[in-house]
């Protein structure tokens, strides 16, 4: 790469995953839209067609009249050929096929455990883990061996568990993981700023906050927007909004919405815990016993939805039309950036100014009573060439009562993985919150779900 004009040229990045059909194309389209970026995306995935498709995608973005930047896009045949020379790399990959998470998501409802997205934690998260972890040992040694200085951002789930798996196995690796439920959470105080105090044209960017957990149970214990204490402001928020819920512009109808989220589960932990949990409500309730994710009925009454892989399926094959009409020019590329950060983060790393944002990266004392070495989330100050995380605080007790049992439930699925401990897996997968049921019917669940994902998980004895 090369410096001119205030303007980053030549920039390389490896895309793994690059087949992607929806995070890639958001990607692309941010490059195109931002004028201090210029380079070459090498897109690697397993599906190669996949990837070729995203490159005629990818060239008609960057093609468009209104991009204001030039981006070249390639097709990698391996690993070393995506990862070599590369100044960044994106992860972006399905573990697996959706007929696995057919069996995390729906196989524990046999035994009475529902889960609303199944990717992180609960038996589905577990499983998902279970495939995922030794796709990321392979993927950390090729960074390690072709791109050792290369900036790594994650975007696949579970998140703690693949950036934790890059830090075992390069401890080296500068790496972090981008999530946007906190970007949800801030949208709704601007929202709320405008309802509760009148103020007009309200961005999230200009609502403060200190972010404090772990991925998907993230927590907000300081917020405020120009100097405004926020907190008493959504004490009075969540009790307006408590039994009918907070769901602005959205369809409102729980039951056929598979990715709702009323809010009323964040307003019960607010005024429960006293401070904001800072995740959408399909993830933070898989985080805690079955309060509010009992069953189907349990979670329509808090009014969230359940995603059956049913729906990822269809929407699976929207998205494969969608590439077949934007490869073919029946649709029109649009250049509407995605709202993510990761181009602005690049950027910040580049040195084209400072930023702060929440990311995914060992705990070196940003949160003084989670284990240090553990996967944790907090804002961090991005600039040229590194990443400074913020001083969160220590977690209040209550809520990290919540936290920790994750926290030690994550490292052990790591050491279970790695060493292939069958033991270790199972008392792990029975130590989840959402694990009510007896030994006998835990064992039963287990090996039905081993079964499920069993061509990935090479070397086990059971």
């Amino acid at each position: 790469m090369r410096y001119e004009n205030n303007a980053v040229k030549e920039l390389k990045v490896a895309y793994i995953g690059g087949g992607s059909r929806g995070w890639a194309w958001g990607f692309m389209t941010d490059l195109a839209t931002d004028p201090q970026l210029q380079g070459t995306v090498r897109l690697y995935d397993i599906d190669r067609e996949a990837a070729e498709h995203n490159k005629v995608i990818g060239d008609k973005i960057s093609a468009h009249p209104d991009a204001v930047s030039k981006w070249n896009y390639e097709v990698a045949d391996s690993l070393k050929d995506a990862l070599t020379g590369a100044d960044f790399v994106v992860i972006s990959i399905l573990p697996g096929t959706f007929e696995e998470m057919r069996s995390d998501v729906h196989t524990p409802e046999k035994y009475g455990i529902y889960q609303s997205v199944g990717d992180t934690v609960g038996p589905g998260g577990f499983f998902r883990a279970m495939r995922t972890i030794p796709m990321y040992v392979t993927i950390a040694e090729a960074i390690r061996d072709y791109a050792p200085k290369a900036w790594v951002i994650n975007y696949t789930n579970p998140m703690t568990l693949c950036v934790r798996t890059l830090y075992e196995i390069f401890p080296q690796v500068k790496a972090f993981g981008c999530c946007h439920e906190v970007f949800g959470t801030q949208k709704m105080l601007a929202s709320m700023v405008e309802e509760m105090c009148g103020v007009k044209g309200v961005t999230r960017q200009e609502i403060d906050v200190n972010v404090l957990g772990i991925n998907h149970f993230t927590w907000i214990d300081r917020a405020s927007y120009k100097g405004i204490d926020l907190f008493p402001i959504y004490r009075e928020f969540a009790k307006k909004y408590y039994e009918t819920g907070y769901m602005r512009g959205k369809d409102d109808n729980w039951m056929n919405n598979t990715f709702a989220c009323s809010q009323r589960v964040k307003f019960d932990l607010f005024l429960r815990y006293g401070i904001m949990a800072a995740a959408g409500d399909r993830h933070l309730s898989e985080f805690l016993p079955p309060w509010y994710l009992k069953d189907p009925e349990t979670a329509h009454k808090w009014g969230f939805g359940l995603t059956a892989v049913d729906w990822r399926l269809a929407d699976l094959k929207n998205r494969l039309e969608r590439s077949e009409n934007l490869r073919s020019g029946k649709e029109e590329i649009s250049l509407k950036t995605s709202g993510e950060e990761g181009h602005l983060l690049m950027k910040a790393l580049l040195g084209l100014g400072n930023m702060v944002s929440n990311v995914n990266v060992p705990n070196r004392g940003q949160i003084p009573n989670l284990p240090l070495g553990a996967v944790v989330e907090t804002n961090a100050l991005f600039g040229r060439d590194y990443i400074s995380p913020i001083q969160a605080g220590a977690i209040p007790d209550n809520v990290n009562a919540l936290i920790m049992p994750h926290v030690i439930n994550q490292e052990n699925t790591l050491k279970a993985v790695l060493a292939r401990d069958i033991d270790l897996a199972f008392s792990t997968f029975m130590a989840d919150p959402q694990m009510t049921l007896s030994l006998e019917d835990g064992e039963k669940l287990f090996r039905e779900m081993f079964e499920g994902t069993k061509k990935y998980l090479d070397g086990w004895d059971y």
